[in-house]
């Protein structure tokens, strides 16, 4: 509801505002808010019922430029007025935002605002050019693992035939060689497998619920690793269920907390290594192209040493690891299981904190 708006600004007209991704803001004349769609709940951190009536510029530490941007469409100065904003707050993140500013045809000269945060147009583009970029990679991937495959067992094959006609004489010296192409042909096999594997398995679809994921990755982590390694648990406990497959999900957060710990091994020597598990609710958002209105938003967050630069671009790519005798697969599975579930992973990493972000839909 639209406390004290005008008669002519009704509700039920504005439902169709809450499925945009970007922020829509109804002020009356003097600037004071009538109206938040959800977007812009996200955008400014509180509810239309605590911000009802406040001035929107006293939100902000500089809102001169906001304010004339403002009265200029009230006075219908131009039919609408677009500006790149960057709008201070107090103790927190400035935001960097596109403005547009149109006068509505009312009595008391409201204005609607649309705000369109830059950073977060550049991050669903680039998310998209990785999604495609993704895609690409497993068809690769697949078509170049069957092509390996093929030859493989014809290779192995014909070490062991000749492991069987060797001589008698030269067994011994000769059965050396022979177990060298054995041996690095499983090894081959192996990782062709691990390869293929996520579109192996069917899918098995079932109700999830991710705080059972996550304890019970947390009691495999902690087993593992049961001294001087610390997984703190920041649950939201309104997340509903959703239908998907768990055991890949578990997975996931494994292949992901398991790296972490394992960067982590100097701070567990130290004692004072740190996991954190954290679920909220994210409200309209973009994912894998489509828009939804909840979304399960899952971080796992470690204070280790950070990915390194010369591959943080990178991780999500088959055989990349940072890590000496990784086999680079890990975060390449979990992409590919998140993917799945029509969810997008990303990754934000500094010396000190690195974050894996989940983002899933929910019904």
């Amino acid at each position: 509801m639209i406390p004290d708006s005008p008669a002519s600004i009704r509700p039920a007209e504005l439902a169709g505002l809450d499925l945009l991704a970007s922020a829509v803001v109804i002020v009356d004349g003097g600037g004071h808010i009538l109206y938040l769609n959800a977007a812009g709940e996200n955008l400014l951190e509180s509810s239309l019922k605590a911000l009802a009536r406040q001035a929107l510029g006293g939100l902000f530490a500089a809102p001169l430029e906001l304010e004339n941007i403002i009265a200029q469409a009230r006075d219908h100065k131009f039919s609408d007025v677009r500006q790149e904003l960057v709008l201070e707050r107090a103790g927190r993140e400035a935001l960097h935002v596109h403005i547009i500013a149109s006068a509505l045809d009312e009595p008391d000269g409201a204005v609607m605002i649309e705000l369109r945060e830059i950073v977060q147009q550049m991050k669903q583009d680039r998310e998209e050019r990785l999604m495609d970029q993704s895609q690409v990679n497993k068809e690769l991937i697949r078509n170049l693992a069957h092509e390996i495959k093929n030859p493989l067992g014809g290779i192995r094959g014909a070490a062991q035939l000749l492991e069987m006609e060797l001589p008698p004489l030269h067994l011994t010296q000769l059965r050396e060689y022979t177990q060298v192409i054995i041996k690095e042909a499983d090894r081959l096999q192996t990782l062709v497998d691990r390869l293929l594997a996520p579109h192996r398995r069917p899918h098995i679809v079932g109700d999830v619920n991710i705080h059972e994921v996550l304890e019970r990755v947390r009691s495999l982590i902690l087993a593992e690793f049961p001294v001087g390694l610390t997984i703190r648990r920041d649950y939201d406990a309104s997340l509903p269920e959703f239908r998907g497959d768990k055991e890949q999900l578990i997975q996931t957060v494994l292949n992901i907390a398991h790296n972490a710990a394992q960067a982590l091994a100097s701070r567990i020597e130290q004692g004072d290594a740190e996991i954190v598990f954290r679920t909220r609710v994210a409200r309209q958002m973009t994912l894998a192209k489509v828009r939804y209105a909840l979304a399960l938003d899952l971080h796992i967050i470690d204070n280790g040493p950070g990915i390194p630069p010369q591959i943080r671009d990178r991780i999500f790519y088959p055989l990349v690891s940072g890590r000496d005798g990784g086999s680079g697969l890990g975060l390449t599975l979990a992409q590919t299981f998140v993917q799945q579930h029509m969810g997008v992973i990303e990754c934000e990493s500094r010396p000190g904190q690195t974050d894996f972000r989940i983002l899933l839909p929910l019904p």
